[in-house]
């Protein structure tokens, strides 16, 4: 069900009335933020209203301030795994397709992550709605991709597993790569691919060392 906060609170104005006309609104005014994003400009309510044909009042009917429509403009997805109906059971090909949605999410709306994350810099945690970022479901997918390791290597360790993984396929990464080191977008997927995967096969190799000095028979030469 879409929401409009206003100060915090959830208003059912979409949900009333002439529900297709506003839902249409709606995606008119999300269309127009997203296009302004695109050429390079911070949209404002006022600047996605015109853009979008519709009224400044009926602007404010939707968001309550330009966080909301930022947010609102973010390419949210709710599903709680990404490895399809029949996944498979090597963790690295596994991960390989959580990598792989996220950046092509990424090069597809990097404007829009963009947008979200100078918020998150300025993030006040009162305020609502919460920031797409904020809401885990980055390290579900992960952890959903690792799942099989549950069991074989400390939780601690896998738990930092997944959350190193996390940290290199995030827009955060992409924004660092690109602005700071200055590696091309293709680049910068690669690079962000190639860190995940490394630090899986990393972690894999260690829990596979430590397995094999459990197993392997005392050494009695020196006795």
């Amino acid at each position: 069900m879409n929401m409009v906060y206003h100060y915090g609170m959830r208003v059912l104005y979409e949900q009333s009335g002439r529900i297709q006309q506003k839902a249409r609104t709606r995606d008119a005014l999300i269309a127009a933020t997203r296009r302004l994003l695109s050429e390079g400009r911070t949209p404002t309510l006022e600047s996605a209203a015109a853009a979008a044909s519709v009224s400044r009042t009926t602007a404010y009917r939707y968001f309550p301030d330009q966080r909301a429509l930022l947010v609102a403009a973010y390419p949210h997805i709710e599903v709680r795994s990404l490895l399809g109906p029949e996944p498979p059971e090597d963790v690295v090909a596994r991960l390989a397709i959580v990598a792989d949605d996220q950046t092509r999410r990424i090069l597809t709306f990097e404007p829009e992550m963009r947008a979200v994350l100078r918020l998150s810099l300025e993030d006040d945690p009162g305020r609502a709605p919460e920031l797409p970022m904020n809401r885990g479901l980055r390290i579900g997918w992960i952890e959903d991709a690792l799942s099989p390791l549950t069991g074989q290597m400390p939780s601690n360790h896998l738990r930092r597993l997944i959350n190193g993984i996390g940290a290199t396929l995030g827009i955060e990464a992409f924004v660092w790569l690109t602005d700071v080191a200055r590696l091309s977008r293709d680049e910068a997927v690669a690079t962000m691919k190639a860190n995940a995967s490394s630090l899986l096969r990393a972690a894999l190799a260690d829990a596979r060392g430590e397995e094999a000095l459990e197993c392997r028979p005392p050494d009695v030469s020196r006795k």
